[in-house]
């Protein structure tokens, strides 16, 4: 479904990404990590096409992905991605009225009628039917990142991509995400591309995990090197020693970052 063949992306100097090249079939759920900066955001943003390569090819289906996002593809962020003045119903169905009245965002009718029922459907099933009318600021952390799921889904994408989406949350909350986010792939077929910064997430929800990492560092110029896949493993039989060797690979790589930049991870 996704093939990524010698793909770079380079911003002046500095080179984010180099020389990837992977394939990925329809149904994985590929999880991410890496230390901060190392271009997992850049290539989930490539993904969606709010980026594009300076080399190389990325592809869906045999042909480029498109430069702008499309209904293929939804996203969900670390922040909400909400907006406040609409409440939860309003939230969710915006973006199918776009998808229909791209110029006066309003639906009529029975088309309406239909797209409202699509909604609520959507939020029975990510545990916000009794919250329809509430507004943003009445949810909770948790509450708000589901509706952020929902308005990614509406749109019946392909491909889901994520980023950190459970980062700010509660341990407690964060593994009710974790269920609601398998059955979600697993209901609606979808084929997700996850960022994590914990190394146990990914493994717990992927089935398929990618390891960025910058293999040559040059101090003299931080930039001139980006990252590649230094591990693609299939989840569920990775032996523990493999795995102790991507965490300390990525402790050293994020204390190199230290002391190349002088900023912190």
């Amino acid at each position: 479904m996704i093939a990524i063949d010698k793909l770079w992306k380079e911003y002046g100097d500095n080179v984010v990404l180099e020389n990837i090249s992977k394939t990925v079939q329809a149904g994985e759920f590929v999880t991410l990590v890496g230390t901060s900066g190392c271009g997992k955001s850049t290539f989930l943003k490539m993904l969606l096409g709010m980026e594009t390569a300076t080399r190389g090819r990325l592809l869906m289906d045999g042909a480029p992905i498109r430069t702008e996002p499309d209904q293929t593809r939804g996203i969900v962020f670390q922040q909400y991605s909400v907006f406040p003045h609409l409440n939860v119903l309003s939230n969710v169905i915006i973006a199918r009225e776009f998808e229909h009245s791209p110029l006066m965002g309003k639906l009529f009718g029975r088309q309406k009628t239909q797209v409202i029922e699509e909604a609520r459907a959507l939020l029975e099933k990510v545990g916000l039917a009794n919250a329809a009318l509430k507004y943003p600021h009445e949810l909770s952390g948790g509450m708000r990142q589901r509706l952020a799921i929902a308005q990614a889904l509406i749109r019946k994408p392909r491909v889901l991509l994520l980023d950190e989406p459970f980062g700010a949350l509660d341990p407690g909350i964060r593994a009710d995400m974790h269920k609601l986010i398998l059955e979600l792939w697993r209901e609606h077929q979808l084929t997700v591309f996850m960022v994590t910064h914990d190394l146990a997430e990914g493994f717990y929800l992927g089935t398929r995990l990618w390891v960025f990492d910058k293999v040559r560092h040059d101090p003299q110029a931080p930039g001139a090197w980006g990252a590649r896949i230094t591990y693609d493993l299939p989840v569920g039989k990775t032996p523990a020693t493999t795995v102790a060797a991507i965490e300390q690979s990525l402790k050293l790589t994020e204390q190199k970052f230290d002391a190349n930049t002088g900023e912190t991870t």
